[in-house]
């Protein structure tokens, strides 16, 4: 694997903690996996060398239902994006490494955890901060 590959796995990672963070701070909003990579369920005995198993992840109501969902593209793709798509929409955005590899864009735009917490924040509604255990 390319060490641009490496790349935008690992800018991959970070923005799936970008969406645990934000779904651990509202009672309204879950993290949930949607689908593993296929190089993790096909490994057999080989060693599996990227910095997450999950292919597919969403922000969804605590019942389930997805409201945001993003998923990246598998290894034997030639193009690596992340399709950042609101669930019951039409419309969705496709990140890219960054040019200088660091963390993913859309298009020239850097997409980082506060354009992720805008977007989640127009389709959720207004924040409902998570209560103690």
């Amino acid at each position: 694997m390319s060490d641009r590959d490496k790349a935008f796995y690992r800018a991959w990672a970070a923005l799936l903690d970008e969406m645990r963070a934000y779904a651990s701070e509202r009672d309204d909003v879950i993290f949930q996996k949607e689908a593993d990579f296929p190089d993790y369920i096909y490994r057999m005995e080989r060693p599996y060398d990227l910095p997450t198993i999950v292919m597919s992840a969403s922000l969804s109501r605590p019942d389930g239902h997805p409201v945001l969902m993003l998923n990246a593209s598998p290894r034997h793709t030639v193009f690596k994006e992340v399709v950042v798509h609101p669930y019951e929409s039409h419309v969705y955005r496709k990140l890219t490494l960054s040019e200088g590899g660091h963390g993913l864009t859309e298009g020239p735009r850097p997409f980082d955890g506060a354009r992720l917490r805008a977007l989640a924040d127009q389709l959720l509604g207004p924040a409902k901060p998570a209560t103690a255990a």
